[in-house]
């Protein structure tokens, strides 16, 4: 499936962008692995999911990705979860995408 084709579910909020990540820990090497069928990102990422390692390192992950500060961006929800919604202060839902999408491109290039 096209990649592109696939619905994102990121949300208009108040001040900025919220999306829902699934985590993958343990990964070899930290990257936007896909967009599943349901809009979510899968995320892999090297830490281990213990004392909130995976947790921060999905922030620093995310920060760089979308090139703004880790301050702007929180877990909201699933904490304890690989499932999570996660928080994006001032970056519009566009561009949220487009910087995801020019992530996954190099990934894949």
């Amino acid at each position: 499936m096209n990649w592109r084709k696939r619905p994102f579910h990121f949300h208009n909020g108040r001040g900025g962008t919220a999306l829902t990540v699934r985590v993958v820990p343990r990964a070899s090497r930290n990257e936007i692995a896909e967009i599943m069928a349901d809009g979510t990102l899968r995320i892999r990422l090297t830490a281990p999911p213990v004392d909130q390692k995976a947790n921060e390192a999905l922030v620093d992950f995310l920060a760089k990705v979308l090139g703004v500060a880790r301050s702007k961006i929180e877990i909201v929800a699933g904490h304890t979860s690989r499932q999570k919604l996660v928080s994006i202060l001032d970056l519009s839902p566009q561009e949220a995408e487009a910087r995801i999408w020019a992530a996954y491109q190099k990934r894949v290039a």
